[in-house]
This record gives C-alpha cells, structure tokens and sequence, in this order.
C-alpha cells in the first residue's frame, strides 16, 4: 500500500516495467477514486462511473494530478488519463503533497518532484508528508522536521512525529503523544497513549483503549468512547463500534450509523466502506454511489 501519513519502514529494489496498456476512459479533470475489482485496482470518478480500468496490483489516492500505483513489484505514478507519468521504480509511494511526494527504495526514504526527479535524496530512515512547508523526517532514533532544501527546521528530538495540519503536528516524548506547533514548541503537553493530526479544528487521541478528539487547547470536545476511530476528513470521521463502523460528525453525534465492516476517510465528497472483502463508496449522506463489489 502507500505509505501512511507518519512514517515508513520497508526496503525495495528498482523494478523496470516495460510496455503496460493503459486503458483510459476519462478526462484530467475529474476527481478520481481507487477501486479494487476482482483483486486489481482502478478508478472511478465521483458519479461512480470506472474510468479508468481496474489493471494495478495496488492503488492510491490522486493529488498534484498523479496517484502511486503498484505495477509488478513497483511503484510508480499515473496522470488522469491513466498513463504512466514516473515509471515503477520504488518500494513505497505516497500521494503528492506541496509538489513533492514520499518515495521510498532500499530502505531508505526521500522526495521526488513531479517529474519523477529527486528533491531530497533517500536518506531519510523514516518520513512523513510534506505539509505547510516541512515534513518529519527520522535519520536515526529521532525525529524532526525538514524544509524542501533537507535542512532541519524542527530539530530532531522527538521519539516519533506526524504530518502538520493547521498549525500543530503530533510528536511523542516519553512514550506519550502531544502536539507541537510551527515553532517546535509543545502546544499540548504529551499525555495521550495515542494521537492523531487536527482536522476541522479537532484532533484524535487514544486513552485507556478508547477513542475521543479533543480542541486546539487540549480541551475534549468529544470525551473518548469509540473503540476504534479516525482522524476528521470534511466533517465526519469514521468510528467503530463492536464488529461495525459508522461517522460522526464534530459535535460527537452520529452521522452515518454503523454498517460497515471497514471505513475509510471522506476524499472530495467520498469515503471508501467494505462489506467483508467488498468493497463500495458513500457520499456524506450515506448513500452508495458505487456498490460493494469484488
């Protein structure tokens, strides 16, 4: 899969893939969803239509206009038209983010630009995405934050550290996690046994085994009750309770009853839900606009 909003860990070797029909059905504009399709993945657009077919071993989430794709035993990127923009070549790849996008081969972790070319070479032991100029980076047993030149604006002194998202980021320090801001100073004391990033102005963190968001300040604006959550994505996030998960919207109220056996975040009007191995898209009021299939 892509790599996950925090960090990597992984090693590959550059695969060469020659020759690969593309099939495309769609125009560049449109926002596309990864589906997968008797265990290959492809792309529908927001009406539900495939437009581009389901032919890619893996698949991620279009920004910047490209989308990793898995390709043999490689990563490479597809433009909206389903060509081939940067040829398969790493272990892990990530959505674009601020023009550049996570890359990761032999192990190590770095940057590349749009045209496929290096920004920060690999490096990096592990890493996040860029957001709001900077990206977490690890290049030993901490992590920090660096700038599109590789320079560190954040020094590394954090066990672990997450993606920026309105001004504060997660890190973790003595084992527990708290939020730091643009400055690299604590915004939020570590005090969480797990957290997530801001998203509509709440953030997500784990407590006795249980889930809640709590507000700039550190304050719960919805006290941890959820056995299993996610971070907020237009609104709602994704929650579960038992065997099913359902969305909430940021009042803490149910928006979404739980049905689903697996739920992803809300992407430009749409969330990714299973119904076993099935997989389907919602719009924000539930409804399917691609029905759960193999």
């Amino acid at each position: 899969m892509p790599a996950s909003r925090w960090h990597l860990l992984g090693a590959g070797v550059l695969t060469a893939i020659i020759g690969l029909l593309v099939i495309v059905l769609t125009r560049p504009a449109e926002t596309l969803y990864p589906v997968e399709i008797k265990g290959h993945f492809g792309y529908i657009n927001r009406s539900g239509k495939l437009v581009i077919l389901a032919q890619f071993r893996d698949a991620g989430i279009f920004d910047d206009g490209l989308s990793p794709v898995l390709i043999g035993r490689a990563w490479g990127y597809v433009d909206k038209t389903g060509n081939i923009a940067i040829a398969p070549q790493f272990e892990v790849a990530d959505p674009f983010s601020e023009g550049l996008a996570l890359v990761g081969s032999r192990g190590k972790f770095g940057y590349i630009d749009k045209t496929g070319k290096y920004v920060l070479t690999p490096r990096f032991r592990g890493a996040g995405r860029f957001a709001e100029s900077c990206a977490p980076v690890s290049t030993g047993e901490r992590w920090g934050y660096t700038d599109r030149n590789g320079r560190f604006v954040i020094n590394p002194l954090y066990e672990e550290a997450g993606n920026f998202a309105g001004g504060l980021a997660v890190i973790r320090l003595g084992g527990r996690y708290g939020y730091i801001n643009r400055a690299g100073k604590i915004a939020i004391n570590p005090q969480f046994d797990s957290a997530g990033e801001f998203s509509d102005g709440l953030g997500l963190v784990g407590v006795g085994g249980k889930f809640g968001y709590i507000d700039r300040d550190g304050n719960y604006a919805i006290r941890p009750s959820f056995e299993r959550a996610g971070e907020f994505s237009q609104g709602l996030a994704r929650v579960g309770f038992a065997n099913h998960y359902g969305y909430i919207d940021t009042r803490g109220k149910m928006a979404i009853n739980p049905q689903f056996d697996r739920a992803g975040d809300f992407y430009r009007g749409l969330a990714p839900v299973w119904l076993g191995n099935r997989q389907g898209y919602i719009n924000k009021q539930g409804k399917y606009v691609w029905l759960p299939t193999t």
